[in-house]
């Protein structure tokens, strides 16, 4: 990714997000809105850039707020949903990006299901990786929702999540950024299941600053790069998106959503991962068939990073489904 094709863009809401910026070289054709989760930047896409500039569609990929180079506010407020969304249009807007396919990882999963719910009209079609669509998070707490999952799929799969809320979170976390780096982006896709998916296990992982096998994508470049940004910052302003899911922000914010229309009629590509172990693919798949009526689902034999560790076979994949989709 082209370190020229980044801008920092001043948002409405006073936010400057830093973006990378292409324009359609096919005016026929839309521009994907690409958002990422965490602890990531715009560069989790630098796999998939290329593929689309060629095809002769626009990206535009912010680094979400608290991420990369973008603002890091310190008010909750400014990490709602409803607020991320309203910037990320903002963007799109002043990118004069008129068509737009919103895609998201992770969390952008989430921001993306909330770009369907608040600004439909938009959007030609949505792309949900690894998560899927969410179609309403009302009255979303955190623990109900660990034992529900406990009960139903024998793990509370983001049980990691209490702890990245907790205040001292931080403290721990850039202590050990390595410990960090290697379990999220780890070549041991099951690890998962024991660290991250069990309330309580990753706070004394890390704390013993263990190392898990690094995934091939990160090459020793790119894990300098990243260590080198989050030595920068370091990584609490990111753990905001965890404190807005559990403080009941996100259940407030989605009392917004309109209740009537949580069917998607867009066109939606919905990339199962068949080795996540906390985004699992059978249950975001049935909600995806549920309520997206015109959704493909195609299932990638990947962990979490789909877009890292398949991408040829992912690119290929949205391309063809861009090309019906939203065609010319």
């Amino acid at each position: 990714m082209d370190a020229r094709s980044y801008k920092d863009i001043r948002i409405k809401a006073g936010n400057t997000y830093h973006t990378f910026v292409v324009p359609p070289r096919d005016a026929s054709k839309p521009t994907l809105l690409l958002v990422h989760g965490f602890p990531s930047t715009s560069r989790d896409w630098r796999l998939q850039v290329p593929s689309f500039l060629k095809a002769g569609y626009g990206v535009v990929a912010p680094d979400l707020l608290g991420h990369g180079g973008s603002d890091k506010p310190t008010s909750l407020q400014s990490y709602a949903p409803s607020k991320v969304c309203a910037d990320l249009v903002d963007i799109l807007d002043q990118c004069k990006a008129v068509r737009a396919v919103a895609i998201g990882h992770d969390w952008g999963s989430i921001v993306t299901s909330r770009l369907a719910s608040y600004y439909p009209q938009r959007f030609v079609a949505f792309v949900f990786l690894a998560g899927g669509y969410y179609p309403l998070l009302l009255g979303f707490d955190v623990k109900m929702a660990l034992e529900f999952n406990k009960q139903h799929f024998k793990s509370e799969l983001f049980g990691y999540w209490l702890f990245l809320a907790e205040d001292g979170a931080k403290e721990i976390v850039n202590s050990h950024l390595e410990s960090v780096l290697s379990l999220w982006y780890t070549a041991d896709s099951a690890l998962w299941k024991t660290v991250l998916s069990p309330p309580g296990a990753i706070k004394p992982w890390l704390q013993a600053d263990k190392k898990a096998p690094l995934a091939s994508y990160v090459t020793p470049e790119e894990k300098t790069r990243i260590l080198a940004e989050w030595r920068k910052n370091g990584l609490g302003p990111m753990l905001n998106w965890y404190k807005v899911m559990a403080t009941g922000l996100m259940s407030k914010d989605d009392e917004a959503v309109n209740k009537e229309k949580l069917v998607l009629s867009h066109p939606v590509f919905y990339a199962a991962c068949a080795r996540d172990h906390v985004c699992l693919p059978e249950p975001s798949t049935k909600i995806v068939r549920d309520f997206c009526p015109k959704a493909i689902v195609e299932t990638f034999d990947t962990g979490h990073w789909v877009q890292l560790e398949a991408p040829e076979k992912l690119n290929k994949a949205l391309l063809a489904w861009l090309e019906k989709a939203v065609g010319k």
